[in-house]
């Protein structure tokens, strides 16, 4: 059986191979750990580039900027302002619209650096959900060099908690279109409504959780453990002015809690119709 440490070692020869490149840099748990260690196998010859776009948080964008200083690579910040038709229609294959056009940019700000090699931070997990966004990582000639590895998300938390990197135990993520349903246009003033609701959670100490939108509902999840602290008036008022306050019309609980790619199971009810 391959040990983490065998692992880390086939991650860092791996990169080193490719002498020069670019990680796509979310600010994320995986993103960020790969930042780490393209900078340990290549020091200058890697650079970090993360799209600035409104599907994803201004938390996340400070997020990745203070782990880029602190892992020491160069950070490139590109500017994406405008959502593509094919995105925002928001079909079943929306991941697939959304990476071949981020990817291409992000190809495009490391080809301007000389650099022809983009790593993404998708790992071996990664195969077993519906993501459609890594047929346009392999199109485009893609290297997702944790997978390669043979990394799990837990070994990825594991080697970044050694490497005391402050992402070890963050709470997972995905960008903001992931809360409007298939199917539901998205745009800037949702996604915007989406991040102040999440933001919202977040000041209120809540870690993992979803504004899912609804139209005119949000529909909050969060993570089990946390639901209990959920049922406090003043909590519930607090939150629920709030989110109107942001255009919501109504504030609902999924009483569940939080579950990752809860948006996918519309997909399986289709299929299985």
């Amino acid at each position: 059986m391959t040990t983490i440490d065998e692992k880390y070692q086939r991650l860092l020869d791996i990169i080193a191979a490719r002498h020069r490149v670019a990680v796509a840099f979310s600010g994320g748990v995986d993103s960020s750990f790969l930042c780490h260690a393209a900078a340990a196998a290549l020091g200058p010859k890697a650079i970090a580039i993360t799209i600035v776009s409104p599907m994803l948080p201004k938390t996340e964008i400070d997020c990745a900027g203070a782990i880029a200083r602190k892992v020491g690579i160069e950070h490139v910040l590109v500017a994406e302002s405008e959502i593509d038709e094919e995105v925002a229609a928001n079909p079943k294959e929306r991941c697939y619209f959304c990476k071949k056009i981020e990817f291409g940019n992000i190809l495009g700000a490391a080809r301007e650096r000389g650099i022809h090699t983009v790593l993404d931070g998708s790992n071996l997990d990664d195969l077993g959900d519906y993501r459609p966004g890594l047929k346009a990582l392999e199109e485009l000639h893609i290297l997702s060099p944790l997978r390669e590895a043979g990394l799990t998300k837990a070994d990825i938390r594991e080697l970044s908690r050694r490497f005391e990197l402050p992402t070890w135990d963050k709470p997972a993520f995905a960008c903001l279109a992931s809360r409007i349903p298939y199917g539901e246009r998205i745009d800037t003033e949702k996604l915007a409504r989406i991040e102040k609701a999440e933001d919202t959670l977040r000041a209120m100490g809540f870690r993992q959780f979803r504004v899912r939108s609804h139209d005119t509902i949000a529909r909050i999840e969060v993570a089990p453990e946390e639901r209990r602290r959920f049922f406090d008036e003043t909590t519930l008022d607090h939150i629920s002015r709030d989110l109107k306050s942001y255009g919501f019309v109504y504030v609902a609980f999924e009483l569940e809690g939080y579950v990752m790619g809860n948006m996918n199971r519309a997909l399986a009810v289709e299929r299985e119709g």
